[in-house]
């Protein structure tokens, strides 16, 4: 497994942290990472190569550890999933999750989420793209690190297929409302909620570990669904 470098942009949307990672993870890490792991290269990955067949395709950043990523590959044999992260134990957890399971249809990248986009995956590549619970960065001084800016969202946009999906969530008031900003004002995107707010909910899906905090926090989740137009 590569580390994930942290040289070609200043900004980043992220801190690396150490974190404690277990022996098990460690174990996942090295044995399970040539199975699930994708290594980064300033390439645009083929995927149907890469997952054997052509199917639709999910790509969630900052996966954290997992759970929620591998819950919908598992109830979507029919799809193909790709998860971005760069903090090594909750990687090592998905991968020792993945391993168990037994399971073919989910890729991981260590990597900057916004390098990866740019770099390995391709325009008109994804049915849909997941960022739930982004830091919020919630320092004045620090809004230039969230990771929902207006070069984000064009980005996004551009990897979708036509149709596809920008599912966004965040418990941070401010944040959300950024976001909704930021792409309703992206011209490659519009907005699926019905009156061109917040949708009510997305899907059913288990909470993240972040959500669950927000929630304990009083923290009420805002949900942002757009697509990609002709």
């Amino acid at each position: 497994m590569q580390p994930p470098p942290d040289r070609a942009r200043s900004v980043r949307s992220y801190v690396m942290r150490a974190g404690r990672i277990t022996d098990a993870q460690q174990r996942a890490l090295a044995d399970l990472w040539p199975r699930y792991g994708v290594d980064f290269t300033a390439a645009a990955l083929d995927l149907n190569r890469l997952f054997g067949r052509s199917a639709p395709r999910t790509l969630e950043i900052g996966f954290g550890n997992g759970e929620h990523l591998l819950e919908r590959a598992l109830g979507s044999p029919e799809r193909d999933f790709l998860g971005i992260e760069v903090h090594r134990p909750g990687i090592g957890h998905l991968l020792l999750a993945a391993g168990k399971a037994g399971i073919g249809n989910l890729r991981v990248i260590a990597h900057d989420a916004v390098e990866v986009l740019q770099c390995q995956i391709a325009p008109g590549s994804l049915d849909e793209l997941q960022l739930l619970f982004p830091d919020p960065w919630p320092k004045s001084r620090h809004h230039k690190r969230r990771i929902v800016q207006p070069a984000f969202a064009a980005l996004a946009a551009s990897r979708l297929t036509h149709g596809g999906r920008l599912h966004l969530a965040t418990d941070w008031e401010p944040y959300a409302q950024q976001m909704l900003d930021v792409l309703a004002a992206c011209k490659a995107l519009h907005n699926c909620a019905e009156h061109g707010t917040y949708m009510e909910h997305v899907k059913v899906r288990t909470a993240t570990r972040f959500e669950l905090r927000g929630e304990r926090l009083g923290h009420q989740v805002r949900e942002l669904l757009f697509a990609r137009g002709a």
